[in-house]
């Protein structure tokens, strides 16, 4: 058990590298990942089944501790994403399953992936899990709406639809979770250990999926799905900082609240896109979660980093910026 739970760290730690390298794999080798595709929902709920094996009662103190903050990120993060994914559709014109893909990553809630990444970054981790955990539970309501608000302009939207396989996918698991750790705490304390390793596992099967199913695809419009993405992701970053910001929180809980609203929960995206939409749009999710991980990581490098020195230099003080 001690070595899989040292492997199980590993993965968590490198997660960023398996992704890339599961991509690369799924791009060069299509038949070996594509038949994943119809299981994609199924690894998603066993993703969010182990998000709900890790929340306690002290993940939901923050939403009592700092109501407004955890308000406030949740309101961000259900905010900036969608408009951007629809400026960005709208503005570049961008062809309509492409666009549809941009728009259901905006939609979707904050990834897991946020929290480790803020607390790298030495920021509000306890902030980071509260707004992860209210945006994931209010996804089956809020995601389904604001799809069918920003993207029913390039294709049809079944909002019902979208808050079933939500449903089935996110919420049903965590509450499954919650469920099993409130009567087997014991044995779920041991088991969590290895819980990284289990979601490395699902996220990078569905992103394989994603790419080798869609190798033609990416071939043609690759490029312009990566920079749209990069543009999405950048943005969504940096404004989510700004206002939290504006709303004169402190220099952690800004960091929390910036990569919580950059880092979307990309493997949803990927399940709906492929049950309800086309292969194509899942695409936009797979890349995403690839640049996520990256951009997050590089930027949680950079806090980190800056972080230390303010803490070796304290006399040296100014007003924290980006």
């Amino acid at each position: 058990m001690s070595h899989l739970i040292k492997i199980s760290q590993f993965t968590g730690k490198t997660f960023a590298l398996w992704v890339i390298l599961f991509a690369v794999l799924g791009f060069a080798f299509p038949s070996q990942f594509t038949w994943i595709s119809p299981y994609i929902t199924i690894l998603l709920g066993v993703i969010m089944f182990g998000m709900g094996l890790t929340l306690s009662a002290d993940d939901f103190k923050e939403l009592l501790r700092r109501p407004l903050q955890v308000l406030i990120g949740v309101l961000v993060q259900y905010t900036i994403m969608p408009l951007t994914a629809f400026g960005l559709a709208y503005g570049l014109n961008l062809p309509s399953e492409i666009a549809v893909g941009v728009i259901l990553v905006g939609c979707c809630p904050g990834g897991t992936a946020s929290n480790v990444m803020t607390f790298l970054a030495k920021g509000n981790t306890a902030l980071s899990v509260a707004i992860t955990t209210i945006s994931t539970l209010l996804a089956p309501f809020l995601t389904p709406f604001l799809i069918l608000l920003f993207a029913k302009e390039w294709l049809p939207v079944s909002p019902g639809s979208l808050f079933v396989s939500i449903l089935q996918a996110v919420l049903i698991p965590i509450l499954a979770g919650l469920f099993v750790q409130f009567f087997f705490k014991r044995q779920v304390e041991q088991a969590v250990q290895v819980l990284p390793l289990v979601s490395v596992i699902g996220i990078v099967a569905i992103v394989a999926a994603v790419v080798g199913g869609n190798r033609e695809n990416i071939i043609q419009s690759g490029l312009l799905i990566f920079a749209v993405v990069v543009l999405h992701n950048g943005l969504g970053l940096f404004l989510g900082f700004m206002l939290a910001k504006c709303f004169k929180m402190d220099y952690p809980s800004q960091k929390a609240v910036s990569i919580e609203v950059g880092m979307q929960n990309s493997g949803l995206g990927a399940a709906l896109a492929t049950a309800h939409f086309s292969p194509l749009a899942a695409v936009s999710s797979a890349v995403f979660s690839v640049w996520h991980n990256l951009s997050g990581s590089w930027l949680a490098t950079y806090w980190a980093k800056k972080a230390k020195k303010r803490e070796n230099a304290p006399e040296k003080t100014e007003s924290p910026s980006l």
